[in-house]
């Protein structure tokens, strides 16, 4: 927010020691009349209704600079989006090529509020003539940075592309990134457009000028399925897969009560840890391909509440663990891994307050009324870990 620097009102000054606003000649200048030192009651009663309607003039001018340079919400922008849509979609079937040769497809998006309202889950399932398209969105808002990003994943891989990042503008929304495509570094941008209470459109494209042309390849008109249900139940068939792997999450559907054990400075030789109790709720998504956990618990050193966005690919049989929290809501690098005889074992590398380290996530201890969950980094390659965060769930 810019700071606003108070106006002086041209012309009128208080001279401390007579009471007296000095005049002013033709050319600006001021100069005080010697001598004087009383003024009648009806001059002086016209200077204070002067230099009040200059006052109030002045307060209202200060009022719309702040309101101008403040920053706009957009915490309900994607707020139309809500509810279960008929849509037709088109794609492109080789971007950036020169081709003109679309594919149609038709079939339903359900999206839904989670995480209390701080982020919208999108489930898109279509066929056409060129195959069977699931994919799975999370929008998530910065409120910081006044910002929306979509992440998006679909069903033959099971991880989180690169965010779009961006905003809405007078009833537009266009969100951006750059990614590598057919080896080439582009740009993609995603348009929110001709938006009303039963229908949207929504257009992606491409760009390899750095911007200055774009190429549409995926159009997506659509229309709100009046028959459908509104709630927030699960528009998918159940996921029924005999791939290995694809069901090691389902034991932590359901409310828990959550402990937290926390070290408060991990990689310091502290040993200082904080307690935290409250509630996760993990619920199965993307008819049974994926599960959302959220979090939301108290203690000595405050609240806590995250998202968490488990995702199972089917080609290499590993889950991908997303997660972010409301004081930076944005997805941390994922933590991927699998589960053996019992347990969970998920890993990443990551910066750590300037330092790169490995993280590990644990689940073990598993029964069908508790489990436990175990965080540790490591500075040295993984050769010794420190546990930093500890969570026991309880039905």
């Amino acid at each position: 927010m810019k700071k606003l620097h108070r106006k002086f009102i041209s012309g009128i000054t208080i001279d401390q020691q007579t009471g007296v606003a000095p005049s002013v000649d033709e050319a600006g200048n001021e100069f005080q009349i010697s001598g004087r030192r009383h003024i009648g009651p009806k001059r002086f009663l016209n200077f204070l209704l002067a230099f009040i309607v200059l006052f109030i003039i002045s307060s209202i001018n200060c009022s719309a600079q702040q309101n101008s340079g403040a920053e706009r919400d957009g915490q309900h922008d994607f707020d139309f989006n809500i509810g279960t849509w008929k849509t037709h979609i088109r794609r492109l079937l080789r971007p950036l090529t020169g081709s003109n040769d679309w594919v149609d497809l038709n079939g339903t998006v359900h999206v839904r509020k989670v995480w209390n309202g701080k982020a919208q889950l999108e489930e898109i399932e279509a066929d056409g003539s060129a195959g069977h398209l699931e994919g799975l969105t999370l929008f998530l808002y910065n409120p910081q940075a006044h910002q929306w990003a979509q992440y998006f994943a679909d069903s033959e891989t099971g991880v989180i592309e690169q965010p779009q990042i961006g905003e809405f503008k007078n009833g537009r929304g266009e969100l951006y990134d750059q990614e590598s495509f057919n080896g080439r570094t582009i740009l993609v941008r995603f348009v929110w457009s001709d938006i009303t209470p039963n229908s949207h459109n929504v257009e992606q494209s491409f760009s390899d000028d750095g911007g200055k042309t774009w190429e549409p390849n995926f159009t997506a008109t659509l229309t709100r399925d009046e028959k459908a249900s509104t709630t927030d139940g699960m528009p998918l068939p159940p996921f029924t897969s005999t791939v290995a792997g694809a069901h090691d999450f389902d034991f932590h559907f359901g409310v828990w009560k959550t402990h937290i054990h926390r070290l408060k400075k991990p990689l310091t030789g502290s040993s200082n840890w904080t307690d935290y109790d409250g509630t996760s709720v993990v619920n199965k998504i993307w008819g049974g391909r994926a599960s959302i956990f959220e979090l939301e618990a108290d203690g000595p050193a405050g609240h806590l509440e995250g998202v968490g966005l488990r995702l199972f690919n089917p080609k290499s049989h590993q889950w991908s663990l997303n997660w972010t929290n409301s004081s930076d809501p944005v997805m941390t690098t994922p933590m991927v891994g699998r589960f053996a005889d019992g347990k969970g074992q998920f890993y990443d590398q990551e910066e750590f307050q300037g330092r790169i380290i490995m993280d590990r996530n644990g689940f073990s201890a598993i029964t069908p009324n508790s489990s436990r969950f175990e965080q540790a980094f490591s500075d040295d390659a993984g050769k010794t870990w420190e546990t930093n965060w500890i969570m026991t769930f309880n039905r």
